[in-house]
């Protein structure tokens, strides 16, 4: 099976489905083991963090059901009290 942005966004909401939410560290671990560096990115303060094209197919798939706790670095389901927008507070 090809590891692409889309198999990763997919991978990445059944691990949501499954715990309601995912850390970041978990779906680079992921890419790791599949072998798909390509799909990561280092930031700049050096660690590996997705790549803009699985962000981008992730959101496709959860625009409105997702949100990302920056300070925590995982995504969760929206809830009532979160504001509108892709950010969260926790």
């Amino acid at each position: 099976m090809t590891t692409n942005a889309e198999s990763v966004s997919g991978w990445m909401l059944a691990q949501i489905e499954k715990d309601a939410c995912l850390y970041q560290d978990d779906v680079v671990d992921h890419i790791v083991r599949a072998k798909a560096e390509v799909l990561l990115r280092e930031n700049a303060e050096g660690n590996l963090v997705l790549a803009t094209a699985v962000l981008n197919a992730f959101k496709k798939l959860t625009t409105d059901s997702v949100v990302w706790v920056g300070p925590d670095k995982y995504w969760r389901w929206r809830v009532a009290e979160d504001e509108p927008g892709r950010n969260a507070r926790g």
